[in-house]
């Protein structure tokens, strides 16, 4: 077998075994150090796959049964068909920075412009589902700024202040980044439908779920480590004080990124999580020039 054909063969592999068990990359890096090669995960009793992947022994016994199955469908011209980019871990286009998560995605799905990931500078901005016109205010003062600068917008097309990240970036000219919760088959929440494939258009999306995964309330807070994980800063408008936005930052923080707040009303309960973060230390902004400012001349980051 040529050196092509064996590539091929290995992304097959990979795709498989994804499409039937999306594992993260510390359980497949495991996996793989067992088995010198995945083409022999036929061989591995289910008792030990079980124990590898920490599921059942039943579960191991019908995931090398469907692995089995997938391996005989052409994953990536089906793929290739739907317009589905894939980007596994060894890629040119995988983040480098989402390899210092404690549970990378060993891969990633793509739809739209690929080469947004390698931009130097991306901006994740991000806040509550029930984001208010005040958050739309901010949107108008931060993304301008930003996007002269060319610095990629990354939100999760959510309701509320994620799809106006998105929205009020497009309306600016500038290029934004979707990182999603579920697999393309599916979009949530579909009142983002259009807003969807203006960006699988002309933007990009991503998510880390093979196509026919569905909406898990449990997958959130997981994308929400990758919106972080891609992202040199992130940018937080409206948060309630219990609010997955505040998931978001602490990823952030424990891999050393800034945290930017928008002051919020002190009566306002979608503020009072970002009035906590800025008590916290979170930086204080209310224009996007602040946040390029504050990279360029104090991080050393711009």
């Amino acid at each position: 077998m040529d050196n092509r054909s064996d590539q091929v063969k290995q992304i097959q592999e990979l795709l498989a075994l994804h499409y039937v068990y999306p594992l993260t990359l510390n359980k497949f890096q495991k996996l793989v150090k067992t088995l010198g090669s995945l083409r022999n995960i036929g061989k591995l009793p289910p008792t030990k796959l079980a124990e590898i992947l920490a599921v059942s022994t039943n579960s191991a016994e019908k995931l090398l049964y469907r692995f089995e199955r997938i391996m005989k469908k052409d994953l990536i011209n089906g793929y290739h068909s739907a317009n589905i980019k894939i980007i596994p871990y060894n890629s040119k286009y995988y983040p480098n920075h989402l390899l210092q998560l404690t549970d990378p995605p060993t891969v990633l799905y793509a739809k739209g412009d690929v080469s947004l990931l390698t931009k130097p500078l991306k901006i994740a901005i991000i806040g509550s589902r029930k984001a208010t016109y005040y958050s739309s205010i901010a949107m108008d003062c931060i993304i301008p700024p930003l996007v002269d600068q060319n610095i990629v917008i990354v939100s999760g097309l959510a309701k509320g202040a994620d799809s106006l990240a998105h929205s009020t970036t497009i309306k600016y000219g500038g290029k934004t980044i979707g990182i999603l919760g579920h697999g393309f088959s599916h979009i949530y929440p579909k009142e983002n439908k259009n807003l969807a494939e203006q960006m699988e258009g002309n933007h990009l999306l991503l998510t880390e779920y093979p196509p026919y995964v569905g909406v898990q309330k449990w997958h959130f807070p997981m994308r929400n480590r990758i919106i972080s994980g891609i992202s040199n800063a992130i940018v937080v408008t409206e948060a309630a004080l219990k609010s997955g936005t505040l998931i978001t930052t602490e990823h952030a923080l424990e891999h050393g990124k800034d945290i930017f707040v928008v002051p919020g009303p002190i009566d306002s309960e979608q503020s009072k999580g970002t009035n906590s973060l800025l008590r916290e230390g979170a930086i204080p902004i209310w224009n996007g020039q602040q946040i390029i400012e504050e990279l360029k001349l104090f991080l050393g980051k711009y």
